[in-house]
């Protein structure tokens, strides 16, 4: 396993003939694209023992190397904050993150993080690979979302498992509520998500290719249907294929179905939330089951977790109060 400080070797052949040297670097040490620009600028990756430039196209048998700085001290801090922990063992922690906790330290939000209670919780013992403000982190899910994240412990299990998650092999289903009745039962919303081009804090389906989007597909399936307050709903459940930021809200919003109580994308301008805002906090959306391999043991894992309390309460209140206790089954 590479340590920070030690070179990462790439013999350049098959499908990395002819990439641009900063993907090809981004892709090597599991690093974004501006950050694998960074390294070759400082000359930290070089191509044949020589610095080169980031548009540098590879050629067969070229030898990239990449050296990765050593890792700088978190800065965040441990904090006794309360965590529902699902699993655990000395690789990862799969942990149920409630509604308004935000997955790691930023601007706006340099505390009270999952982050800050799983160094409370863990001590040294997690990865460093995510840096500085977000160790262990593998994937994150909004602030307003509910439910299960995967954790890793060490840098080795972090490598393993974002390698699963790059190479969608990281189920991760959704089950949320929309507005709206859907025209079809169950389908695919299939459409490149991209940086919002006049509002920077949203994100949008970015099909001008002159703009920069990313692939992003989330399949679904509707489960159950009601009309309340001069409104209609669906419970749906999402499944990713891909994981852009805000993927399952904008993918429903761009076709007609903003999530029930998201405030960015549309989905707050029922009557219905307005009757029940103390139990709707943002985007109805919980992150209700995650099937991985596990990176050391390959043992293949399974996690489900239940709505939370004011989820459920909204779930009832739309379908049917033993709805939340059979989404499971639906």
């Amino acid at each position: 396993m590479q340590r920070d400080g030690e070179p990462i070797l790439l013999r350049v052949e098959g499908e990395t003939v002819g990439k641009r040297l900063d993907l090809a670097v981004s892709e090597l040490a599991e690093l974004t694209r501006s950050a694998a620009a960074r390294l070759i600028e400082e000359g930290a990756a070089t191509v044949n023992d020589r610095p080169s430039a980031k548009n540098y196209r590879l050629r067969e048998g070229d030898l990239v190397e990449v050296t990765l700085p050593e890792a700088e001290p978190c800065e965040a801090v441990p904090k006794n904050i309360p965590l529902d922990i699902v699993y655990e063992d000395n690789d990862l922690v799969v942990v149920n993150k409630p509604c308004g906790m935000v997955v790691h330290p930023a601007a706006g939000n340099p505390d009270g993080t999952l982050v800050n209670a799983l160094l409370w919780h863990c001590g040294n013992s997690l990865s460093g690979v995510g840096g500085v403000a977000r160790p262990g982190i593998v994937h994150r899910i909004d602030k307003e979302t509910e439910g299960l994240l995967v954790v890793a412990k060490n840098d080795e299990a972090h490598l393993r498992l974002a390698e699963q998650l790059k190479g969608h092999r990281i189920n991760r289903i959704y089950y949320a509520v929309a507005i709206g009745t859907f025209s079809e039962r169950e389908g695919t919303v299939d459409a490149p998500i991209g940086r919002h081009p006049v509002d920077r804090k949203r994100m949008a389906v970015i099909r001008n290719a002159d703009l920069k989007s990313r692939p992003a597909v989330t399949h679904y399936r509707v489960l159950a249907e009601n009309a309340v307050d001069g409104a209609s709903f669906s419970l749906i459940r999402c499944e990713l294929e891909t994981g852009r930021t805000h993927q399952i809200r904008v993918h429903m919003a761009s076709i007609g179905h903003p999530l029930l109580g998201d405030p960015v994308y549309g989905g707050d301008r029922t009557q219905f939330e307005g009757r029940h805002r103390a139990i709707i906090h943002g985007q109805c959306l919980h992150a209700g089951e995650l099937y991985f391999k596990h990176p050391t043991t390959e043992e293949q894992m399974r996690f489900r977790a239940p709505l939370s309390a004011d989820m459920s309460k909204t779930v009832g209140l739309l379908f049917g109060k033993d709805t939340a206790e059979r989404i499971f089954e639906l």
